[in-house]
C-alpha cells in the first residue's frame, strides 16, 4: 500500500477552512480550494492513507474532477479501465451491458483502482500546491463548538484537536466535515443521518490472483460455487482482485469474516470460473447497504460532504463518486465567499444540490439494492423469474442492468439562470444544471479536451467566430492562458474569472488577449451543445451549466444576461 510522507508545520491557531477527515473527499477538497488560493488544513485521525480496497470504481465525472487539481494522469495510469460487465444467473450469462464509451473520450466510463491510490493522488495535489494545505496525520477531532458574531450570525467553530501530544484549540472560518460515516463533526452537531439500513450483508475480499480476464464487472446471482449468495468480481491494479458475497440472514458477521469460513467460498468461486492460479487474502471486511442522508448539508458555518453527509448502497458505485461531487460543488462557492465576492447564502445552494443529488442516488441504489439482496422472499421471487426471463428476451435485460453512477441534473436548482422565452428557442443540448458535455476540439497547441478548460473559474462558451463575440462582453474576461495548453493555466485563474473560449468549425486555433478560439473539426462541440454561431453558454467553475443564450437574441441582450448572471455571484464588474 502507499505510504504519506510528509513533514507537517505545528497546527495553527485559526486557519479559514478546517476540513476534518482526511479521506478521498476532505483531500480532494483540500486540493481543489488550494488550486482557488484558499488555505485549508485537514484533520485525520490515521497515520496514512486507508488499508483494503474500500471504494474502487472511479467514474468519468470523478475522473475529471481529480482532472481539475492534476491527479488523473497517475490515477489513469494505475488503474484499470472498463466499459461495461456481465450477468450472471447460476451458471449461465443473462446480461452483457456496455457504458457509453467512444475512443477520443478522455477518460473511460469507470476506471478500477483502490482508494489508498486515490487518496495518495490527492495528497500529491495537495503538496503540488505549496503550503496553501497541510494534512496532519494521527490528529483527531475530539470536539466541535459553533461560534457565533455578536448580533447571532453564524461566525465559524472551535475545534479541539488531539495531536497525539496533548490538545489543541483551532478555530476557522468554515468547517468541512468529510469524516464519514462515523463523523464525529456530525455527533458534535447533535444531527443523525435519516433514512434506510437493510439487513443483507457482504463480505468484502481483497485477494492477490494473476489473471488475463478481462477488466469487467462480474456478477453472479445464485451461482452454484455459492448456492442462495450474490457475488460480485472486479479486477484492481497490482494482480488483485475484490469479491463481494452475500452472506445468509441468520450468519453471525463476526464469525463471518473470519478466514477459515471466507476462504472455502473465495476458493469455490474461484474452481468455478476456471481461476485457478494461486492465491492469498489480503483484507476482508463485511458491509451492510444503507439509504441515509441529513436534511441538509449547512449548519451555519459547518458543511458536510461525503459519508459523513450520507451513505448510499454500494450497488451501481454511487459512494465516493458522489462525495466527489460533494467537494467539486463546495470547492468553488466556498473560495467565493472567503474571496468576498459571493454571499454566504451561496453555499444553501450546495446543500439544495447536493441533498438532491443524494436522493437521486439512494432512488436508484434503493433498487439495486432491493435486487442484489431481495429484503424477502416475494423480491426473491420476483428477481429470480426475472434473471431466468433475461436469458431468453432482450427486453427483460433492461431490468437487471446495475444502472451504473453518472452526474446528476441539478433540477431546479436556485443558481440555474433559466428564462422559458430563452428555453423554448432551443432544440436541444444541455440546460442549466446539466454537465457540460465533453468534446473534442484543436486549441493553439493541439488536440484538447473541452473539459480540461472548466474546474478553475467560470468559462463562456461562444459558438462562432472571435468576431461575433458582442463587445461587451470581452470587458468581463480576464486574459485566458488554460485554453492554450489545454491543461495548465500559465496564470492560475481567480475563481470570479471569467475566460472566453470562441468555438467554431473552422478558422484558427490561437489566444487572443481576453479570448482564445479553439476549432470544432468534426462539429463534435456544435452537435452535444446543439449550437449554432452565436450561441452562448455559461459554464460554472464545477463544469455545470449556469445558463445559455440562443443566437436569436441580440448581441447587446446577450451581453447583458451574462453580465447580469455573473453579479447574481461576484458582484459588479469593470
Amino acid at each position: 500500500m502507499a505510504q504519506s510522507q510528509q513533514t507537517t508545520p505545528a497546527l495553527p491557531l485559526h486557519v479559514p477552512v478546517l476540513i476534518a477527515g482526511g479521506g478521498p473527499v476532505g483531500l480532494t477538497l483540500a486540493a481543489l480550494l488550494s488550486g482557488h488560493g484558499v488555505k485549508s488544513i485537514v484533520i485525520e485521525a490515521d497515520q496514512t492513507y486507508c488499508s483494503g480496497s474500500r471504494a474502487i470504481c472511479m467514474s468519468r465525472r470523478s475522473q475529471e474532477i481529480l482532472g481539475w487539481v492534476g491527479a488523473d494522469q497517475p490515477l489513469v495510469e494505475k488503474g484499470l479501465s472498463w466499459v461495461g460487465g456481465r450477468s450472471f444467473f447460476r451458471d449461465r450469462e443473462v446480461l452483457h451491458f456496455q457504458m457509453a464509451s467512444e475512443p477520443s473520450q478522455r477518460f473511460a466510463p469507470m476506471v478500477n483502482i483502490q482508494q489508498f491510490y486515490v487518496e495518495e493522488y490527492a495528497h500529491r495535489a495537495i503538496k503540488g500546491n505549496g503550503s496553501l494545505s497541510a494534512v496532519y496525520w494521527g490528529h483527531r477531532v475530539a470536539a466541535v463548538r459553533p461560534l457565533y458574531a455578536a448580533n447571532g450570525e453564524s461566525a465559524g467553530a472551535e475545534v479541539d484537536v488531539e495531536t497525539g501530544t496533548g490538545m489543541q484549540t483551532v478555530t476557522c472560518d468554515w468547517l468541512a466535515a468529510c469524516d464519514g460515516g462515523r463523523s464525529t463533526v456530525r455527533e458534535q452537531m447533535g444531527l443523525q443521518l435519516e433514512g434506510t439500513q437493510y439487513d443483507g450483508k457482504y463480505v468484502i475480499v481483497d485477494i492477490a490472483q494473476k489473471t488475463r480476464r478481462e477488466v469487467e464487472r462480474l456478477a453472479w446471482f445464485d451461482p452454484p460455487s455459492n448456492p442462495g449468495s450474490t457475488i460480485l468480481m472486479h479486477r484492481q491494479p497490482d494482480d488483485v482482485w475484490r469479491i463481494d458475497y452475500q452472506i445468509r440472514d441468520d450468519e453471525d458477521p463476526v464469525e463471518a469474516v473470519k478466514a477459515e469460513n471466507v476462504l472455502p467460498r473465495v476458493q469455490s468461486h474461484l474452481s468455478m470460473i476456471g481461476e485457478n492460479e494461486p492465491w492469498q487474502p489480503l483484507w476482508i471486511s463485511i458491509y451492510n447497504a444503507k439509504c441515509l442522508s441529513l436534511p441538509r448539508y449547512r449548519e451555519g458555518r459547518v458543511l458536510f460532504a461525503g459519508d459523513a453527509a450520507h451513505l448510499v448502497p454500494i450497488f451501481g458505485v454511487r459512494g465516493l463518486n458522489s462525495g466527489l461531487d460533494d467537494a467539486a460543488n463546495l470547492a468553488w462557492k466556498l473560495a467565493l465567499v472567503l474571496a468576498g465576492q459571493a454571499d454566504p447564502r451561496l453555499l444553501d445552494s450546495y446543500s439544495d444540490e447536493r441533498v438532491h443529488a443524494t436522493r437521486e442516488n439512494i432512488a436508484y441504489g434503493a433498487k439495486s439494492t432491493e435486487f442484489m439482496a431481495p429484503p424477502d422472499f416475494g423480491f426473491r421471487l420476483l428477481r429470480d423469474a426475472a434473471l431466468r426471463l433475461a436469458g431468453e428476451d432482450e427486453r427483460v435485460r433492461t431490468l437487471i442492468n446495475p444502472r451504473q453512477s453518472t452526474p446528476i441534473e441539478y433540477v431546479g436548482s436556485p443558481l440555474n439562470q433559466v428564462s422559458e422565452a430563452d428555453e423554448a428557442l432551443f432544440a436541444g443540448g444541455p440546460r442549466a444544471g446539466m454537465p457540460a458535455p465533453e468534446a473534442n476540439v484543436m486549441g493553439a497547441h493541439g488536440e484538447l479536451h473541452l473539459t480540461t478548460l472548466f474546474g478553475h473559474c467560470f468559462t463562456l462558451l461562444c459558438f462562432g467566430s472571435v468576431a461575433q463575440v458582442p463587445p461587451d462582453l470581452l470587458t468581463l474576461s480576464k486574459p485566458s492562458a488554460s485554453a492554450q495548453s489545454g491543461r495548465e493555466a500559465k496564470r492560475a485563474p481567480n475563481v470570479s474569472d471569467l475566460q472566453i473560449v470562441c468555438i467554431s468549425c473552422d478558422g484558427t486555433a490561437e489566444v487572443h488577449t481576453n479570448i482564445s478560439a479553439v476549432i470544432d473539426p468534426s462539429g463534435q462541440a456544435h452537435e452535444r451543445y446543439a449550437a449554432a454561431p452565436g450561441m452562448l453558454y455559461l459554464i460554472r467553475p464545477d463544469g455545470y451549466v449556469l445558463a445559455r443564450w440562443h443566437h436569436t437574441i441580440t448581441p447587446a441582450t446577450r451581453a447583458q444576461k451574462v453580465r447580469a448572471a455573473l453579479q447574481a455571484f461576484t458582484g459588479a464588474r469593470s
